[in-house]
């Protein structure tokens, strides 16, 4: 099956983000150490659900493999928010296993390319399809609602 087709939430004219939740684009992405990894470059969205999945992170120059492979996805559901320090924290990821989680590079996300975050971030593959983004790892909601 194929991903549904998902958009950056800039090119929607008539989406933005939730009341009472920050727009967390502009914060720093914190792995599990503690150090920055990057910022959230923008929000990827499904406009179909009206739900954010991912956080595009533009990643901190000492990462940055090559001028194409500048950016990571990160489903929504596996941060947590610092809304004091206007930080994303992203427990299951740090300085070391960042160098080896897949780029993005702004072409049409796949499920092939999901589920290569997936399994970089350590999440099994999905056991019915229809319910790929039913997971924790999906949870918009939690990502608000988590706040360190």
């Amino acid at each position: 099956m194929e991903a549904p087709l998902l958009r950056r939430l800039r090119d929607l004219t008539d989406f933005e983000v939730a009341d009472g939740n920050p727009d967390v684009r502009g914060w720093t992405v914190r792995g599990n150490d503690g150090h920055a990894l990057g910022v959230v470059h923008e929000l990827i969205v499904e406009p179909e659900a009206l739900k954010v999945r991912y956080l595009d992170v533009e990643l901190d120059a000492r990462f940055k493999r090559s001028k194409h492979e500048t950016h990571i996805l990160l489903p929504i559901g596996v941060a947590s928010l610092d809304t004091d320090g206007d930080n994303v924290f992203v427990p299951a990821l740090n300085a070391e296993s960042v160098q080896a989680y897949p780029p993005y590079s702004e072409v049409q996300i796949t499920r092939d390319y999901e589920e290569a975050m997936l399994r970089a971030l350590g999440i099994g593959p999905a056991v019915d399809d229809n319910q790929f983004y039913e997971r924790d790892s999906y949870d918009a909601g939690a990502f608000y609602r988590r706040r360190i």
